[in-house]
């Protein structure tokens, strides 16, 4: 699409969607793996959304646009740490859980209404380190990058 940018990755976890849907909107278990960050919310549609750092300060805000548990949620991200990433505006991530077989299909679908983005850019970097860690966590109990490591 013309004027936008887009990031996506799918991977299979062999795990249920109600466990992936779970680790996706659970605080505690975020923190595990996504690098002590975690999201806020109540997860319903026009709820408020924000990513927060261990530290306490916002790293991101924004608003559920879908939550179909548990197979879609659609958040309308906005970055609020980085100034360039948050001149860029708002940001759509999809997330969607599919089963196959024993396992899962998760797709993440981020994207912006901004030719070559910067925000989308730094995404595309993050996302595969974080479902990384959720695909390991799920998987086997444990990360697969630490903290400290990153």
């Amino acid at each position: 699409m013309k004027g936008s940018d887009t990031f996506v990755y799918v991977t299979y976890i062999r795990s249920s969607a109600e466990k992936i849907w779970a680790a996706l909107t659970s605080p505690d278990f975020q923190r595990q793996y996504w690098f002590d960050m975690h999201c806020e919310s109540d997860w319903q549609a026009g709820s408020s959304w924000r990513m927060v750092f261990p530290d306490g300060r916002v790293a991101d805000t924004g608003e559920i646009v879908e939550s179909t548990p548990p197979k879609r949620l659609v958040i309308r991200w906005h970055n609020e740490f980085r100034p360039e990433l948050k001149a860029e505006g708002p940001s759509l991530c999809v997330m969607e859980i599919e089963p196959v077989g024993d396992a899962s299909k998760l797709t993440i679908t981020h994207s912006i209404d901004k030719e070559d983005s910067n925000f989308i850019r730094a995404v595309s970097g993050g996302w595969p380190r974080i479902l990384s860690n959720l695909k390991s966590l799920l998987e086997t109990g444990h990360v697969v990058l630490p903290t400290k490591d990153v």
